[in-house]
């Protein structure tokens, strides 16, 4: 038995150096240049930087054009690129940094602004069909086991309202899946600060959803236990939300 668990591990250990090598292979080819490495790069981040972006900004143009000047960066910053840590770590802490600098601004100059557009309920305001739309991430997360839509507008509706930097945290771990050492990498903060952050972000919240589950729970066949499904072996086991403690 201690034979198959080394064989195991050492399974595990040559596939995170093969993963290694390709993403250092893939590393040199951005460097040189490579249009067909770029090209790949932006199929594969584009979606999940936007969503990261988007639930930190809350508004579709601002995440959009934020997105770019993210990959913008990249492209710029990939020579300076060492290895220090993994590309996606890299490219999530550009674009947590480039969010932030855009929210900061937006409180400072757009929030003063006013819209009669917008005021009067114009054509300005996103249906919630195009808003899901845009918050579709083509890679797998929690929010896949949560098959009713209505159920995932309202989660990510509160989730916005979930003050920094508690929501990055919670969207870097239950949304993308991240490890408490890659968020505390891309948050640059110490490890007991990220759990701290998750945890504090996972009540907030979950207080915000109690009373919303409690009343279409039985319904849809939800348990109040939390917000966010297990990432475990039960994924895809019905409806149920909830938060790891």
């Amino acid at each position: 038995m201690a034979g198959m668990a080394g064989a195991a591990n050492l399974g595990e250990f040559a596939g995170a150096i093969g993963i290694r090598a390709q993403e250092s292979a893939l590393i040199q080819e951005l460097k040189a240049g490579s249009e067909d490495a770029y090209a790949w790069l932006v199929g594969e981040f584009h979606q999940p930087v936007y969503s990261l972006v988007y639930r930190i900004l809350t508004d579709p143009a601002d995440a959009a054009d934020t997105t770019q000047d993210v990959f913008l960066k990249i492209f710029r910053g990939m020579k300076h690129f060492h290895g220090e840590s993994s590309l996606k770590t890299w490219i999530y802490r550009i674009a947590i940094h480039e969010a932030s600098n855009r929210r900061r601004w937006w409180f400072r100059h757009k929030s003063k602004e006013t819209s009669v557009e917008q005021t009067e309920g114009g054509s300005q305001h996103c249906s919630m069909a195009e808003l899901n739309s845009a918050l579709v991430d083509r890679h797998k997360s929690p929010f896949d086991t949560v098959a009713d839509h209505e159920v995932q507008a309202r989660v990510e509706d509160e989730l916005r309202k979930v003050p920094e930097p508690y929501r990055t945290a919670v969207v870097l771990r239950d949304i993308e899946d991240l490890s408490y050492d890659q968020i505390a990498e891309i948050m640059q903060v110490s490890l007991g600060t990220v759990k701290s952050r998750i945890t504090r972000g996972r009540d907030a919240l979950k207080k915000r959803l109690t009373e919303y589950v409690r009343e279409i729970g039985p319904e849809l066949g939800l348990s109040a236990v939390g917000v966010f499904p297990e990432k475990d072996s039960r994924r895809g086991c019905g409806k149920r939300i909830e938060v790891a403690s």
